[in-house]
């Protein structure tokens, strides 16, 4: 079994729709996973239907209990985030400023204050339209530890693959280099990088591959609307030809992608052009390099 992340450095560089357009490409030969969590997309092109979902905790958040609360101000001294506050006289937890430290409930001479395990989201999994089981998740706004939801959706979508005996895991990550994608990567046999012929494109795709390479991950790249800037590209191509980075393909500016998101479809099912014969090539080019 082979886990292939696709990723970019930086957001808007079409790497969803690439995404899409390979599990639309592997079909049932393949388990997706959306670790895209704090802002996933993915279930726009791929239509999952929700069948099992569970919520997700984690993280800590102060109770405070009014009745018990003798407004002492032990809590405020020692809040370092701004979570403990009064006002008229009455002490509160501002639950956006909360860390969940639980230095307040230690201090508090009467046990006003207890701490509560969070729910910050849920994961499901689904039968998506392209044939394959799908694993996905939502955060919650503002909610923390997207990393270890990360880790729930991969070990979720590795016990489905194995039971199902399905050869790949096409694992879709967040853009940049934060801990959810520090999370993605872990375990990962082949990584895409996706990315676009501009400044903060071969900047941003330099700081995700050098934390690639930390994993010691053999990675490939596709620069999509490549042809909007041919000096850049030019860089591109120096970039991953020094870093070692496979050159999978150059993805040409087509509007098609825009119409095809549209109507909620992948471009390869969308319409037969060039781009989505380049796009069944990537996808060959992909399996061999990962060599499934």
């Amino acid at each position: 079994m082979k886990e292939i992340v696709v990723i970019s450095g930086k957001g808007g560089t079409g790497k969803t729709s690439v995404m899409a357009s390979f599990s639309y490409l592997g079909q049932a030969d393949l388990v997706i996973a959306d670790c895209d969590v704090d802002a996933a997309d993915l279930h726009m092109l791929l239509d999952p239907d929700y069948q099992n979902s569970e919520d997700y905790y984690s993280g800590e958040l102060a109770i405070l209990d009014q009745e018990k609360c003798i407004n002492c101000g032990a809590c405020l001294d020692v809040c370092q985030f701004d979570g403990v506050q009064k006002e008229n006289g009455i002490f509160r937890i501002e639950e956006m400023n909360c860390e969940g430290c639980g230095y307040c409930q230690r201090v508090c001479p009467t046990a006003a204050i207890h701490m509560e395990t969070q729910k910050v989201g849920q994961w499901y999994s689904s039968n998506s339209k392209v044939g394959s089981t799908m694993v996905h998740a939502k955060m919650g706004v503002g909610a923390e530890n997207s990393g270890r939801l990360v880790a729930q959706v991969k070990n979720e979508a590795r016990r489905i693959a194995k039971a199902e005996g399905k050869e790949i895991i096409l694992i879709d990550g967040s853009p940049g280099i934060g801990c959810a994608v520090t999370s993605t990567l872990s375990g990962a046999d082949y990584v895409v990088f996706v990315t676009e012929p501009s400044v903060s494109g071969i900047h941003d795709l330099k700081r995700v591959s050098e934390l690639v390479q930390g994993f010691s991950i053999p990675s490939g790249c596709i620069i999509n609307k490549y042809d909007l800037n041919p000096q850049r590209v030019l860089e591109l191509e120096a970039f991953m030809e020094d870093a070692g980075i496979e050159h999978i393909a150059n993805i040409p500016y087509d509007e098609g992608f825009t119409a095809a998101m549209l109507e909620g479809k992948t471009l390869v099912e969308y319409e037969n052009s060039s781009v989505s014969q380049i796009l069944v090539e990537s996808w060959k080019k992909i399996k061999q390099f990962a060599k499934v």
